[in-house]
């Protein structure tokens, strides 16, 4: 799709602001590597080949008795055993010398008999985030070779938290972003262009919202409903959505009497037109201004309630639950490293971001 010639300047500006471009890449990578997080870190196998047949147990269940066991429970694919079934193709007894015959396994041949090889691809980190990994040790432990930054105080692995916590955290700041400046684009549209009686009541009722408190919302309505990712998300919009209302509802209150929006009105174009299609293009620039800091509101309140017990369910990946151990768990200074360097870097990259487009809609901005 080709781009008019607005737009192109704009994406040359944002382009020539070299921290904004390199943060956009870097984020970019990162969200989209973590979009991937069940084939990147997970306790189950990718693919398995057992007797000629593919499963992918990262989607599908699959029992012990599937590949050769006795139990009908789900399949332990980091157990020896379990794996000597699968490399021999279920046809040799595994429980006497499994280590012995995964390795004679791998020629396909075992006691002079040739078998159906199996074979599993791991994750590069063969760990859940939510369940705990079979090593000798106390919890929390430090990083090693295995757990790379560490295990929480349930023996969870921390970097397969964190890649998980990042996607989530990223999904609810954009799904609370883009639905709060939605419903405040509009609320502000309405009140700046109409103004009058529609702006006075309009301000009255936020002065009523506002002075909710939202916190005490949350706690009531978890305690009544639940806790759950959704209903936080609903609850964020419904008292995140007034954070752009006065900005926009300043720009279009300064534009609403200029000479092309008068134009628009005595050649009969719609008011639906001119709000959204004529006025709000001018007022992109304020309102972009403020998404910084609206997008990391929403991460940083997501970590402050799972920080405080009132945010996601306990078995999310949560970057504000991995931020609460830390505070309980001194002796293990990973944690709080941890902590602290995602959120920094989450955080700073989307700052860098968003002010280079907020430049870039700026026509007075020229970079050089």
């Amino acid at each position: 799709m080709k781009l008019s010639p607005l737009n192109q300047r704009r994406w040359s500006n944002f382009r020539r602001n070299k921290r904004a471009f390199y943060s956009l890449i870097i984020f970019s990578f990162l969200f989209i590597a973590s979009c991937f997080a069940e084939f990147i870190a997970n306790d189950r196998p990718i693919l398995v080949k057992y007797q000629g047949e593919y499963y992918m147990p990262i989607f599908k269940f699959y029992p012990e008795t599937q590949f050769g066991g006795d139990l009908p429970g789900e399949a332990d694919y980091a157990w020896e055993g379990q794996e000597c079934l699968i490399a021999t193709g279920g046809n040799i007894d595994c429980f006497d010398r499994p280590e012995e015959l995964i390795e004679d396994a791998k020629d396909g041949v075992i006691d002079g008999e040739k078998i159906d090889r199996g074979w599993m691809i791991w994750p590069l980190i063969p760990n859940s985030y939510s369940n705990p990994v079979d090593r000798p040790g106390t919890a929390p432990s430090p990083p090693d070779s295995y757990n790379w930054l560490g295990t929480d105080d349930t023996k969870r692995d921390v970097l397969a938290r964190v890649i998980y916590g990042f996607r989530l955290s990223v999904f609810f700041a954009l799904i609370v972003t883009g639905a709060s400046s939605v419903l405040g684009i509009i609320a502000g549209a309405v009140q700046g262009y109409f103004g009058g009686r529609t702006d006075l009541i309009f301000q009255r009722l936020l002065e009523i919202w506002g002075a909710t408190p939202s916190l005490y919302v949350i706690i009531i309505l978890f305690s009544i409903l639940g806790r759950s990712f959704w209903l936080l998300v609903f609850v964020s919009v419904l008292f995140g959505w007034p954070a752009l209302v006065g900005v926009v509802r300043a720009e279009f209150l300064r534009a609403r009497n200029f000479e092309y929006v008068r134009a628009a009105k005595a050649l009969g174009v719609s008011n639906r037109v001119i709000m959204f299609r004529h006025m709000l293009p001018n007022a992109m620039v304020a309102t972009l201004t403020l998404l910084p800091f609206i997008i990391t509101g929403a991460i940083g309140g997501l970590a402050g309630l799972d920080f405080l017990g009132y945010g996601l369910p306990p078995s999310a990946p949560s970057l504000g639950e991995l931020t609460q151990q830390a505070k309980q768990n001194l002796q293990a200074p990973w944690l709080a490293f941890t902590a602290f360097f995602t959120f920094a870097i989450m955080l700073s990259l989307l700052v860098f971001i968003f002010e280079g487009i907020r430049d870039a809609f700026d026509p007075r901005k020229v970079f050089q």
